[in-house]
C-alpha cells in the first residue's frame, strides 16, 4: 500500500467509470446475498411483520424520489466529497463540514461493522469443515490488507472485481427464489405484497431495518471524478441502482416470506431461537437442494460482504480525498496515486482506523461471555451498521434540504419537481424514517430494554457532527482560504465560478 508517485488532481485518463461500472459499486455496497440471507432473515424474525417485501418496495419508491433531487445537483456539482460537496454548496459551508463528519463516521462505521460479520463467517466456514476454532479477528485483518491494496490502485479494479462477486450473488439468489417460489410452506400468497400486510406492529423497525439494505445506493455522486461523463453516468447509475435493488428485494425477500411461512411469521413463538436469522435461509436450502448448495452460498455469503467492504472503504477514502484536498483535513489525504488516480492516503487512514476499532474489539471479546451469542456479530456488526445506516438516513435528508437551497439561488432550467417537490417530499419521508429508526432503537440493537449503548451509540455520531458545525463557523474567521474551499474543490477549481463576494 506504498504511494510512490503523488498527485493532489485527478485527470482525465483517470476517468474510466462508466454507468453499469458505478452500479456495481452501489450494489456491491448493498451487498444483496447479505440482505437477503442476513437482513431480511433478522427483520423477519425480529419484527414478525409479513409485509417487509412491500417494505422494499415502498422505500425504493421513497429513495427514488430522493433520486430525482440528489441526480438533478450532480449535473453541476462533480466531487469526491459527494453529499459533503451538496451540503456545503446547498444549505452553508459550516454545516457541510458537519456533514462531512457525520459522512466519515457513518462510512466507516458501516465498513467497520461488516467486518465483524465476515469475521465471523469465515471462522464458522473454516470451524465447520476443518475443526479449527480459528479466531475472528484474524480473517479481519488478513482481509484488510487486501482490501487496502484495492483500495490504492486503479478503481476500475475494483469494479471488476466487484462485477464478479455481484453478479454471482444474483445467480445464487436467483435460484433461490425459483426454488422458493415452487415450495411455499403454507401454500402460495401474494399477501407479503399489500400495505396492510406491512402496517400493522412492528412496521417501525421493519422500515428501519429495511433502510439499512439500500445503503450505498447513495455512493454514486463520490465516483464523479473518475466516471467517463459524471454528468450522465451518475444520475443513470443511482435509478439504474435503486430500480435493480428495490425490484430484487422485494421479490427475494417475497420467496423468503413463502419459503418460511407467512403464520409461522407473524405468530411470535413461530420462529425459534435456533431458526432465528440467517438459518431461515441456509436451513431451507440445505433441504430443498442438498448440502452443496449451503457450502456455495456460504462461500459467496462470505465474498458479499467482501463486496460491500470494498465499496464501502472507497467511499470512506474518497471523502478524505475531499476534504484533505480542499484544507479542511490534513492536505495528505488529498494526494492520489499518478499511475492510478486512486486517494492512496485516504484509503491508507481509513485502513488504519479499522485496524483500531478491530483490534479494540478483539481486547473487548475477553471478557464476554460465549453464552451471550457470537461477539463480531452481536456487537461489532449490530452496532456500527446500524449506527451506519442511522447517519446515513440523516445524510439524505439534509442532501434534500440542500437541493432545495442550491437551485433557490439559481433555478439552472432544472424543473419544479426535481428542485423543489421531490426533495420535500423526500425530507418528510426519510426524516419519519429516521425518526422511525431512533425510535426503534432497542430492537435494532437487539436488546430488550435501553442500556447506556442505547444512547452513547448516537452520540457518537450526533456529537461530533455538530462540533465539526461550529468548527466550520471558526474557520471562516480563522482561516478565510480554507473556508472559500470548504465543498468547492481547490481555490484554483473554483476561481472560474466563484466570486469572491459568494461566501455562505
Amino acid at each position: 500500500m506504498s504511494a510512490p508517485t503523488t498527485s493532489t488532481t485527478r485527470t482525465a485518463a483517470h476517468r474510466r467509470l462508466g454507468v453499469i461500472a458505478v452500479a456495481f459499486m452501489i450494489v456491491a455496497a448493498s451487498a444483496p446475498l447479505t440482505v437477503v440471507a442476513g437482513g431480511v432473515t433478522s427483520s423477519l424474525s425480529v419484527t414478525h411483520v409479513v409485509g417487509i417485501p412491500f417494505g422494499y418496495i415502498l422505500l425504493a419508491v421513497v429513495l427514488g424520489i430522493f433520486a430525482i433531487g440528489y441526480a438533478a445537483m450532480s449535473r453541476f456539482i462533480t466531487n469526491a466529497g459527494a453529499f459533503y460537496s451538496y451540503v456545503a454548496q446547498g444549505t452553508g459551508r459550516p454545516i457541510g463540514v458537519g456533514a462531512s463528519v457525520l459522512a466519515l463516521i457513518a462510512y466507516n462505521a458501516m465498513q467497520i461493522g461488516i467486518w465483524g460479520m465476515l469475521g465471523f463467517q469465515v471462522s464458522s466456514f473454516i470451524e465447520q469443515k476443518t475443526g479449527w476454532a480459528s479466531p475472528w479477528w484474524l480473517w479481519v485483518l488478513i482481509g484488510i490488507v487486501i482490501v487496502g491494496i484495492m483500495g490504492v490502485n486503479r478503481v476500475d479494479l475494483s469494479a471488476k472485481v466487484l462485477g464478479v462477486l455481484v453478479a454471482l450473488e444474483f445467480v445464487v439468489v436467483i435460484v433461490f427464489d425459483v426454488i422458493a417460489f415452487g415450495n411455499p410452506a403454507e401454500g402460495f400468497t401474494a399477501a407479503p405484497l399489500t400495505p396492510s400486510a406491512l402496517f400493522v406492529p412492528g412496521v417501525g423497525a421493519a422500515l428501519a431495518f429495511g433502510i439499512a439494505a439500500f445503503m450505498g445506493f447513495e455512493s454514486a455522486a463520490i465516483y464523479g471524478e473518475e466516471s467517463k461523463d459524471p454528468k450522465r453516468t451518475i444520475p443513470r447509475a443511482t435509478f439504474l441502482a435503486v430500480c435493480v435493488i428495490g425490484v430484487f428485494y422485494a421479490l427475494s425477500s417475497w420467496a423468503l416470506t413463502l419459503a418460511v411461512g407467512p403464520d409461522k411469521i407473524s405468530d411470535p413463538a413461530g420462529i425459534t431461537a435456533e431458526e432465528a436469522g440467517p438459518p431461515l435461509f441456509f436451513d431451507f436450502v440445505a433441504a430443498h437442494l442438498g448440502v452443496i448448495w449451503v457450502d456455495i452460498m456460504s462461500v459467496l455469503f462470505i465474498t458479499s460482504l467482501f463486496a460491500a467492504l470494498v465499496s464501502f472503504h472507497n467511499a470512506v477514502a474518497r471523502y478524505s480525498f475531499s476534504l484533505g484536498r480542499e484544507g479542511v483535513l490534513p492536505a495528505v489525504l488529498g494526494t492520489v496515486r499518478v499511475r492510478s488516480g486512486a486517494p492512496w492516503a485516504g484509503s491508507l487512514t481509513q485502513s488504519v482506523v479499522a485496524v483500531i476499532v478491530i483490534v479494540g474489539f478483539a481486547i473487548g471479546e475477553l471478557s464476554w461471555d460465549p453464552a451471550s451469542g457470537p461477539f463480531a456479530v452481536l456487537t461489532l456488526f449490530t452496532w456500527l451498521t446500524n449506527l451506519g445506516a442511522f447517519g446515513l438516513v440523516l445524510l439524505m435528508v439534509l442532501v434534500s434540504i440542500a437541493v432545495i437551497g442550491y437551485f433557490r439561488r439559481d433555478a439552472r432550467d432544472v424543473g419544479v419537481g426535481s428542485r423543489l417537490v421531490a426533495p420535500i417530499i423526500a425530507v418528510i419521508a426519510l426524516g419519519a424514517v429516521w425518526v422511525l429508526i431512533l425510535a426503534n432503537w432497542n430492537v435494532m440493537l437487539g436488546q430488550t430494554e435501553s442500556t447506556p449503548t442505547t444512547f452513547i451509540l448516537p452520540a457518537v455520531l450526533l456529537v461530533p457532527s455538530i462540533a465539526a458545525v461550529f468548527w466550520g463557523m471558526w474557520l471562516r474567521k480563522a482561516r478565510p482560504s480554507v473556508y472559500r474551499q470548504i465543498g468547492h474543490g481547490t481555490e484554483q477549481e473554483q476561481a472560474a465560478r466563484l466570486g469572491a463576494d459568494d461566501v455562505v
